[in-house]
């Protein structure tokens, strides 16, 4: 692990607390409704599963996998759908699950075609926020953490699909994803 890790960003205690802390607020939020929890594929799936275990309200939850940097280490800012999600949204209050907000070219697809499929409130909640990346201001209602712009991996955010398993996030040495390139 050492000739490709830089640093451990964020230890698994902090993500865990943080993680609960989430589940705590959107708990609060949504008392007396129901949540439809969409998962962006595949990087948000291990924050998923941590996240709706601290969610204390009816939940259902759906996935959706979409892809904006294909084998690239950043967005091509082209968003494609590649699973949409099996349920209707309409009516429905809708919490969107993100692993990382990096430009927002994303976030704001998924926002105009979740919206137009008219859900009652649709809300979304990141693990990781990239502020000073943003190429398209979108709204967050609920972020793990503010990073500073580098290269992560772990806890389901991954590099040509290695990395995801590890509990924590860490950087990558920029010879390891530059040589990439």
């Amino acid at each position: 692990m050492e000739r490709v890790m830089e640093e451990i960003l964020i230890p698994e205690e902090e993500i865990k607390k943080r993680v609960q802390e989430l589940g705590e607020e959107i708990t609060k939020d949504y008392k007396g409704q129901e949540v439809l929890a969409i998962c962006v594929l595949k990087g948000a799936s291990v924050f998923m599963a941590d996240l709706v275990r601290h969610i204390k309200v009816p939940l259902k939850f759906d996935f959706i996998a979409v892809s904006s940097y294909g084998d690239s280490t950043f967005s091509l800012g082209a968003v494609k759908i590649l699973k949409d999600i099996d349920q209707d949204i309409a009516g429905k209050d809708v919490l969107l699950v993100e692993d990382i907000i990096d430009t927002g070219y994303t976030l704001n697809y998924l926002k105009r075609i979740f919206q137009a499929r008219n859900p009652n409130s649709l809300k979304v909640c990141t693990l990781l926020s990239k502020p000073s990346r943003r190429k398209i201001n979108v709204e967050v209602d609920y972020c793990g953490f503010e990073i500073p712009d580098k290269f992560v991996v772990g806890y389901g955010l991954d590099f040509r699909g290695y990395y995801r398993n590890y509990p924590y996030i860490f950087t990558l040495k920029e010879e390891i994803y530059r040589q990439e390139i």
